[in-house]
């Protein structure tokens, strides 16, 4: 058979040979000479392929290449396809660590034999007090200098912290202390361990661990600068705090933050050493993932156990901490579960996604509160609750440089090249160009809006402080209180625009279009809501005049009040009894401004025609210049009180005119007052108030008497008998009743 197999091979060789001299024939056809008898050889052939077993089997070949070519697959997509991939890998991934623990301790059985065989001599126990031992000499050597810098250091420790700068100058001395110490165990660990000359594996593994060591001093550091637990701070441990939290929770976290990054740098270490020592991929793996089972049980434990992080607590804080702090407990445990079992399974991509969407607005939101909490006013100034310009700057660019960082990590985990995305121009790489860039407009974009809303409110809190009534401050103060929230509201708008313009175009987005169908859409707004047009300019143009400013009582038509706030169609009024009135602009028509400059007041009295009126313009004059000596309300009189003459000879009295300037507003204060003075002068000097009296007059009392007689005979009879015998008395009387006059009197008594 295998002679059969060898003959068919030869005449396929022969078959290809043929072509070949057949194609150059073909090519050379037309000077080709006549062909001649072909060579024994080629005959043989010949009679091979003639030969009906040998063309059976070529069927037979040819049918079955062609049974084994696959059968094209309907077209998958690439979602599908990449999910399925990473299915596998996952499936893969698992499948591997599953075979790879039951030949874990015997890997841990070769890593001590080669530990054996390369520290010769020395045991484990000789390597870890050997670690302790060189970590014990860094630790004697920040002692020392820790020991000879106390003085200076106490020294530095009793300034007072009140103001912003010495809180900075403060830190900065501990800063610095801080690092002089880390540096000198650094020295005195690592530094003297290099001196010597070690084994390569026993250096390695050392190195490894005093590294960890040196991690655990600096997490110390930064702890102890960031929160300040009371130990640290030598009388007021909040004053060099720069997390806002109360001592409880400072030291909570102090000690779980150092606890954390303790146990990550000793796993960190006893990775490298079993990757030193020999471990397979999958055998690190698992010893990582075993050392990550710690680092979950303390996360945990900080997340069921955290203190109220409020810096003063209050009843009402902690039971609202308290009640969202059991179903906020159960989702960070389930969060924590989930990030250890995607890093378990493999999944980088989305465990780092997952801790950034977590971790990123709560470094934003601590960064806000530290750098308020640092740049804080000294206590007791009045503006105390401001916001600083400098924490604006520090605070917004922490923000941008936490925001940029995330985006960056988050790039280089899920594989992007940023140098090739600058270069190349795929959709891919044209949208994450264009989400970089949209960050940037942003964080520019909020970074000029809260410098300008950190302007205005200071210049607003500036204004809190009132200059005297009527003056030009007065004014002044008035209209920036008037201008100011729409000049911050206009500034919002104008920079939130402009910002998510730049950021569509940066995303690609042509905007051209987009600013030609908003003015159209405008102008189609503009003619269906006329009247909001007219609100609007008729506003702006009541701010050009100046008609009114906040704090202003105005009046129009049925509508008046305090001006208590400007919109950019209407204004609201507070009227004196308290209700508020939102009134368009294209309602108010003409406006009564009562609040600008001065008013005049005039009152009238009534006194009797008996009354001496040079006295009592005395009188008036004396109380008008007790008034003004008045220091309640002499700022607010421009005139004093002055009787300008006799105003009219009334039915019952002679009506006196006074006068008096105020300023605006107050004229009913000083009004009321000033009624009290002329009373208790007027009835010292015998001056009495006219009023109108009704007096009847009649000649005998025959009608009183005859009203008594009738009351006693009714007295305890029948209603129809009463009624007769009343009838019979009335008739009685008409007959006998004199004659008498009643007369309706008008004059002072």
């Amino acid at each position: 058979m295998s002679q059969r197999r060898l003959q068919m091979l030869r005449a396929l060789w022969g078959v290809m040979l043929l072509s070949m001299v057949q194609l150059g024939g073909l090519a050379h056809a037309q000077t080709a000479p006549t062909p001649t008898t072909p060579p024994p050889q080629v005959q043989e052939l010949l009679k091979l392929l003639d030969d009906h077993a040998i063309k059976t089997w070529i069927d037979q070949e040819k049918q079955a290449t062609v049974s084994k070519e696959p059968t094209p697959q309907p077209p998958q997509s690439m979602d599908s396809e990449m999910l399925a991939s990473r299915v596998d890998a996952l499936r893969t991934h698992l499948a591997s660590l599953m075979v790879a623990i039951p030949g874990l301790p015997r890997e841990f059985a070769r890593a001590a034999d080669l530990l054996t065989l390369e520290l010769h001599s020395r045991s484990a126990f000789d390597v870890i007090l050997l670690v302790f031992g060189f970590f014990g000499l860094g630790a004697g050597a920040e002692w020392i200098f820790r020991r000879s810098t106390a003085s200076a250091r106490g020294r530095i420790l009793i300034r007072p912290v009140g103001t912003t700068g010495e809180r900075l100058r403060m830190i900065g001395w501990r800063l610095a202390f801080d690092l002089a110490y880390v540096t000198i165990f650094a020295l005195g660990s690592i530094g003297a361990f290099l001196i010597f000359n070690w084994p390569p594996l026993l250096r390695r593994i050392v190195l490894a661990y005093l590294f960890a060591a040196l991690l655990v001093r600096v997490a110390l550091l930064v702890s102890r600068i960031l929160l300040s637990p009371p130990a640290v701070g030598r009388h007021d441990p909040e004053g060099f705090r720069i997390i806002p939290l109360n001592d409880e929770a400072a030291r909570f976290w102090h000690n779980r933050t150092v606890l954390f990054i303790g146990w990550f740098a000793i796993g960190w270490a006893t990775v490298e050493l079993v990757t030193t020592l020999g471990f397979t991929a999958d055998g690190r793996r698992l010893v990582a993932y075993g050392m990550g089972i710690g680092l979950l049980g303390i996360a945990i434990e900080a997340v069921w156990r955290w203190p109220i992080p409020l810096a003063e607590t209050t009843p009402k804080a902690t039971e609202r901490f308290r009640r969202h702090h059991g179903l906020g407990t159960w989702l960070l445990s389930l969060y924590l579960i989930l990030l250890w079992g995607l890093w378990v399974a493999g999944l980088m991509r989305l465990f780092w996604l997952l801790i950034l969407v977590m971790a990123l607005p709560q470094a934003v939101r601590i960064t806000k509160d530290a750098v308020r909490h640092l740049l804080r006013p000294p206590d007791g100034t009045e503006d105390a609750h401001l916001y600083d310009l400098r924490a604006v700057y520090l605070d917004r660019g922490i923000r941008a440089l936490l925001i940029v960082g995330a985006a960056l990590f988050l790039g280089w985990v899920w594989g992007i090249d940023l140098g090739e995305m600058t270069s190349s121009d795929t959709i891919m790489t044209r949208l994450v160009r264009g989400a970089l860039s949209s960050i940037v407009i942003l964080l520019v974009a909020d970074l000029l809006w809260q410098i300008v809303r950190t302007q205005i409110d200071r210049r607003l809190s500036a204004m809190q402080v009132t200059a005297p009534p009527g003056s030009e401050a007065a004014l002044r103060q008035a209209r920036v209180r008037t201008l100011l929230p729409m000049v911050r509201m206009a500034a919002f708008i104008v920079l939130a625009t402009v910002a998510v313009l730049m950021a569509l175009s940066s995303l690609g987005v042509e905007i051209g279009p987009l600013i030609a169908g908003a003015g159209i859409f405008g102008v189609a707004v503009g003619f269906g809501s006329q009247t909001l047009v007219k609100d609007v300019i008729s506003g702006i143009f009541y701010l050009l005049d100046d008609a009114f400013r906040v704090g202003e009582y105005i009046q129009s038509g049925s509508y008046k009040g305090t001006v208590e706030k400007l919109g950019f169609r209407s204004v609201k009024l507070r009227h004196h009894r308290g209700p508020v009135f939102t009134v368009p602009y294209g309602q108010l028509g003409a406006v009564e401004n009562m609040s600008r400059d001065w008013v005049i007041d005039k009152t009238t009295l009534n006194v009797t025609y008996d009354t001496d009126l040079d006295k009592a313009r005395k009188i008036i004059k004396q109380v008008g210049k007790e008034l003004a000596a008045d220091p309640e309300v002499a700022s607010n009189i421009i005139e004093p009180l002055k009787m300008q003459g006799v105003e009219e000879f009334g039915d019952f009295a002679i009506q006196l005119r006074m006068k008096m300037m105020t300023r605006p507003g107050e004229q009913f204060v000083i009004r009321r007052k000033a009624y009290a003075m002329i009373k208790k002068a007027f009835d010292e000097n015998g001056i009495k108030f006219a009023f109108p009296t009704v007096q009847v007059a009649g000649r005998d009392e025959a009608e009183p008497a005859a009203a008594r007689q009738v009351l006693t005979l009714v007295k305890g009879m029948p209603p129809k008998k009463v009624a007769d015998s009343a009838a019979c008395q009335c008739s009685q009387l008409s007959r006998e009743r004199p004659k008498w006059s009643s007369r309706l009197m008008q004059e002072p008594p």
